[in-house]
This record gives structure tokens, sequence and C-alpha cells, in this order.
């Protein structure tokens, strides 16, 4: 929806999780025709937006490429003079290190109508996340919070006298920070924390001292973080267990809605109340998991093992792309009306059939007259988002299940099946089958994957010191990838050595075999061949270790 005139919200997102986002901020995330945001805000406020509002990221990361400032600010101008309600995300509070000033320069000499919305800066809560109070009667009178960024341009002799000092992205710069403090006499024995991913599930704690703190953190990636140094350090004992439990979602918890209207010139929004259920059992508490899942298949599993208490890695063993040629497809969408089945095994399938019969200018009629067989429910699942039923699920969520249970029996004479599949490394067996009752089955290219170039440093630092518990695999050939990956990282014999201690958790009978023809085990298998059973079995087995 277009406005008479154009506005520009610049909203402080807060730290970590979207609850701690303020309701004003909520309200206009609602109403919003476009979104420029950052990398760190949580992406699960995206979902909030209008169906048709247009995401924009522009997020600067340390060492990686970024959106000029220069361009951002073209942005906001840009969509502002088109008539468009423009919310400018910031994570924590956009006055606090957030660039606002060049931004609100800009849209001021563009006479662009511009309001500021504060939100709940990192350096405040990211302390009170870890359970370590900024100030204290006897430990801290008062504190401070600079930038890491620019070490050199600080007077540490004056921060030193603090009695807390935050310190906002300083990972990279720490040693230098560590010795301009002790420099100016601040005591090697000075309590510091460390805050890592502040206000996510994913959120860590490490307790050292300025002296120690240098060699502790040696090899281990800790950006984005917070660091507190000072007595007030000590107190985190006392005030953990008041820290609230970051285990709860945020949009499902939409309990009520109510229109109104932030202005007489404003639409109407809506009010969300959320439900934050705190007593969720956590059976990953105190774990580091290593999901290998595609990246685009990835989100909804790691946001459940962070929520059950997981500190989550991620390390891609798949990448999925789209086919070498899209002929062969193209042309068998062509002759829909000659099939009397189409099988999807996976939602990548789904995906990539449905994206390429729309742009064959056809959609989900072009099906009338085909029966839809999925496997696994997260096959019919993506399936039921494009409008489509399955006509057959197989009982058990594999594809020998469904040559068991095909419907027609052991007789699929002039049964003509078109089978979308990944491009190379699919399983034969469930073609040879179905030919072999007697049914001509058409295998078609619809995607492809392939191994990813490099392992991510993260995972190589927590693989060679040992901070791994389990590494999970849901193919077959992510388990191949992956051990090329470390083959490629420390050679062919070195790798084996940083799995002794790792649990490795298959999602099923096939992914098993990979594990044990190329780890020489697997630990856990789901009992039920999805990521929900895997979840629910690698919950299991802690549970009964633990007794």
């Amino acid at each position: 929806m277009q406005h008479c005139q154009g506005q520009v919200f610049i909203v402080g997102a807060g730290p970590g999780h979207g609850a701690y986002l303020t309701l004003m901020g909520l309200r206009l995330l609602r109403q919003a025709d476009v979104i420029i945001y950052d990398a760190l805000i949580d992406a699960q406020l995206l979902t909030l937006l209008p169906k048709n509002c247009l995401h924009i990221p522009v997020g600067k990361r340390g060492g990686k490429p970024s959106v000029p400032q220069s361009h951002i600010n073209q942005l906001l101008v840009e969509h502002c003079q088109q008539g468009s309600w423009v919310v400018r995300l910031k994570s924590g509070d956009p006055l606090i290190f957030g660039r606002t000033a060049s931004e609100l320069r800009a849209l001021q000499a563009a006479r662009c109508p511009c309001t500021v919305v504060p939100g709940l800066s990192t350096a405040l809560a990211a302390p009170a996340l870890a359970g370590i109070p900024l100030t204290d009667a006897s430990l801290g009178a008062g504190f401070g919070v600079v930038s890491g960024h620019a070490p050199q341009q600080w007077d540490w002799g004056a921060l030193s006298q603090l009695p807390t000092l935050v310190i906002l992205m300083g990972s990279k710069t720490l040693p230098q920070i560590v010795q301009s403090l002790q420099e100016q006499g601040k005591s090697q024995d000075t309590p510091m924390a460390i805050i890592h991913w502040a206000g996510q599930a994913r959120q860590q704690v490490w307790i050292s001292t300025l002296g120690k703190c240098v060699e502790a953190m040696a090899g281990s990636s800790v950006s984005p973080a917070v660091m507190v140094v000072g007595e007030v350090v000590h107190l985190r004992d006392q005030f953990q267990a008041a820290v609230p439990i970051l285990d709860f979602d945020l949009i499902p918890a939409v309990l009520e809605e109510k229109c109104f209207d932030i202005s007489a010139q404003t639409r109407g929004s809506r009010v969300m109340t959320l439900d934050l259920d705190l007593k969720t059992p956590r059976p990953f508490q105190g774990k580091t998991i290593l999901v290998t899942r595609a990246a685009s298949q990835s989100s909804d599993f790691c946001d459940r093992l962070q929520r059950l208490g997981a500190v989550v890695l991620e390390q891609p063993a798949l990448e999925i792309v789209p086919p070498s040629s899209w002929e062969p497809l193209d042309a068998a969408i062509a002759a829909l009306g000659e099939f009397h089945w189409l099988i999807l095994t996976s939602a990548n399938g789904v995906e990539y059939f449905m994206n390429r019969l729309i742009a064959q200018g056809k959609d989900a009629r072009s099906l009338s007259s085909v029966r839809l067989a999925a496997v696994g429910r997260k096959t019919a699942a993506t399936l039921e988002t494009k409008g489509l039923r399955p006509d057959f699920i197989p009982p058990e969520f594999v594809a020998d299940a469904l040559i068991e249970n095909f419907p027609g029996g052991a007789d699929l004479s002039g049964t003509r099946i078109l089978f979308p599949r990944v491009g190379s490394g699919g399983r034969d067996i469930l073609v040879s089958q179905l030919e072999a009752k007697g049914a001509t089955v058409v295998e078609v290219p619809a995607y492809q994957s392939q191994c990813p170039e490099t392992l991510d440093p993260e995972v190589m630092a927590a693989l060679e010191n040992q901070t791994l518990d389990i590494i999970t695999f849901a193919s077959s050939k992510t388990v191949h990838n992956f051990c090329h990956l470390l083959e490629q990282a420390w050679g062919n014999s070195d790798w084996q050595a940083n799995l002794k201690q790792v649990l490795l958790a298959s999602i099923g009978p096939q992914t098993s075999k990979a594990c044990i023809a190329q780890l020489g085990r697997v630990d856990i298998e789901a009992q039920e061949y999805t990521l929900d059973g895997l979840i629910e079995t690698m919950g299991q087995f802690l549970c009964a270790a633990s007794q």
C-alpha cells in the first residue's frame, strides 16, 4: 500500500531474539512497505511483515563484503520519496554504534519525514541476559560503554579507572584491549565475561580474568560478542538463576490481534500478545550439535535444537542448485497428461518441480489428471503449501515403503510414473522395483546437489578442540560430502581422530549405512525417519545416558 507521503522509521530491534522488540517496533513492522535490515536481527521478525513488503538486507559483518553506507542512505531516500513506509531495522538501539547519524542527515537533506524508535541496547541487555548486573552498591557504582573496533582512539588510562567497562565489537581486538588496560594498571585478576550471540538460544558466556581471557579464547570465534570487565562479573552466580530461558517462539505465540492506529493518518495495525513458555524441557542443554544439512533446509531444524538448549553449529555438506539442463523436466511438464502418477521424494523436488511448472506458464491445475505420491511428512507438507494434497503417502518415510505399499499392488502394467529427482546420487532401487512391477518410470533431473568447497573455520576449531557433542546427518550424501571436506582439511588420516568423542546421529537406515561405511559407526538412528524423529531419538539417547 502506497501513501500520499512516504516516511522512514529507524527502529531498534533489540538484542538477539525477536521477543525483545518493542511494541512500537512491532506495530511498524506490521505496516511496512519496505524493510531495510541489518545482519544480526532475528529472522523471525521478517515473518511479521505484510506479504507484499519489499525486503532489502544491508547487513555489515566484519571481514565480509558489505553494502556501502552511502548506498543505504540512497535506498532510504528513494523508497521514501516513492511514498513508501520504510522501516530501517537495526540490531540493539539505533543510536548506539548504529551509524544512524549518517542516515538522518541524508533523509533530512532530502526532506524525508523520519522517526527514530529506540530499541533495547545490547550493551545493557547482553550482561543482563548473562546474569551480570552492570552496577552494584559495593562492587560498581557506574559503568562505561565503548567500541572495541579501534582501541587506539581511547584514553585507556581513564577507562581503566571505571569500576565496570562494557566493550562492543571488540572480538578481533581483544589482545590490544587487554594489553591497554593492563598497561594502565588494571589488575590481571579483574573478572571478565564474554557474551556470544546475546539474547539468542545459542547464547554462550565465558567467564575468565583480564590476564587469562586471551589465552582462553584462542581459536574460538566469538563474533558478535559483548565483553564486561569488572568485579560485578562475580555476581553472576547470584543473578544467573533469574535470567529468562531463551526457548520461546515469537511467531506462533500470537494469541490476540486488535486493530489500532498509531496516528490519524496511519493504517490499521495489530497488537500481539506473547505467551512465553519458560518450562519447556531442554534435553540438549549444554550440548553442541553440528548440523550438516543444506543451508536452505536447515533453518527449522536448527531453531528447534536451539530452543531445546543446544548450541548449534552449521556446516552445510550439500548445496542445492538447478540441474545442468532444464530440457528433460520441461519435456515431461509438456507431457503431463500422459502420466498417471507424479512421485516426489523430497521438499527440494517439490520446490524445483513446482517452480519450473510455473516458469512454463502452468500451475497446479495442470496436475488435475495426475495422482501425487509423497515420501515423508516434510515432502507432503511442502506440497500442501502449493495447494496440493498427496494421494498416497507410504506408512514409513522411506522409498522402500513406497514400493511395498504403492497403489496397484504387484501389477503396475500400463502405469506411467513421472519421477523428478536429484540429478545424481539418488536411490535407483525405487525405479528398478517399480519397473519390475510393470510400470514405466520417467526419471528427470529437477535439481542437483554438490559438495561445498571448504569446511567452516569455526567447525574446524570445534572439531580440533573436541567441543562437539553430536553431528547430525539427514542423508547419505551429507555423510559422503562431510567426509570429503574433512579429508580435504586434514588429510586422509588425521581427521578421524577428531571424531572419536563425537556422537554420530542418522535420520534413517540408508544414512546409517553410509555412516558405517565412511565413519565406521553410527551411535543414534532416528526411530521415525524424519527430522522430528531424529530430535526425539537424540533427546531420548541423552536422557538415558545421563541416568
